[in-house]
Parts: structure tokens; sequence; C-alpha cells
């Protein structure tokens, strides 16, 4: 009887221990801009946005002064919602150039998109206004998008 309730007890443990989060998988990304344009207003927050359809995507675009800008023939603006998922990170406006936010990779859990946030170039190399940002595209998911 002794030796069942060890089994018993050890195996409870071990089902216990288990983590949803721990199987992850890379997310592929593309790049639809990265830079540190500053449009004139400083009412740009910093933010971090999770994209899902045309109008808050074209908001962004007009936000951020993206709209008009000479490399736009260069990146298509036009997203196909039905298939991606528009991630942005927007640092706030900085007194000097030189500065980045990155994002340095994308990973999927069972329950969520976890978007990895770094600043890769630490500034002050030259007294002009900018805000840096870095704009990706993903495949369409529903998940929670965390960013850290």
């Amino acid at each position: 009887m002794k030796q069942i309730l060890f089994i018993l007890s050890i195996l409870f443990t071990l089902t216990s221990c288990s983590n949803d989060e721990s199987a992850s998988s890379k997310v592929e990304f593309t790049d639809l801009y990265h830079a540190d344009y500053f449009n004139g207003d400083y009412n740009n927050p910093k933010a971090n946005l999770v994209i899902k359809d045309l109008s808050e995507w074209n908001k962004l675009l007009v936000k951020l002064d993206l709209n008009i800008k000479p490399w736009q023939n260069s990146i298509s603006t036009d997203i196909d919602f039905e298939k991606y998922t528009v991630i942005a990170v927007i640092d706030e406006v900085r007194n000097y150039g030189g500065f980045s936010i990155d994002i340095t990779g994308i990973t999927q859990t069972e329950n969520r998109i976890v978007v990895k946030v770094e600043r890769l170039n630490s500034g002050g190399l030259a007294t002009v206004i900018t805000q840096p940002y870095h704009i990706v595209k993903i495949a369409k998911t529903n998940k929670e998008v965390v960013f850290e």
C-alpha cells in the first residue's frame, strides 16, 4: 500500500509541474519599417501595438508620417489583414540620434505570442530629434501578444 501511495504521489508531482508555456516555437516575421524618423509631433507616445485591420494600419501610417515618405515605394503599405497581423514598437521621442528600438525575435506558445524588444543602439550620435520604431508583420493570429 505504501508503494502505491508513493508512486501516486510521484505521478501527481510530475503532472502538476507541467507548464503549457514551456514549448515555444519561433515565429517568422517580415520587416516593414525600421527607422528613427521624427515627424514633429511630440504627442506620439511610446507604444507597443498589435494591428489587425486596415483602419488601424492607416492611422499608424498617418501618425508616423509614413504615408508620404519616399521609401514608401520600396516597401508595400498594402497589408492583407486576412493573412497578416502587424506588430509595431515605437520608442519615446529622443533628443539625440543613433537610438533604436528593435524587435529581435518573436516566439509563440500554445496561448500567446511573445515579442522580444531590445534597444540595440544607445544613441548620443548627433543633436537631432528622433523617435525610433520597428514595424513587422507576422502570420495572422488571434493569440494574446506580449512584449518583453
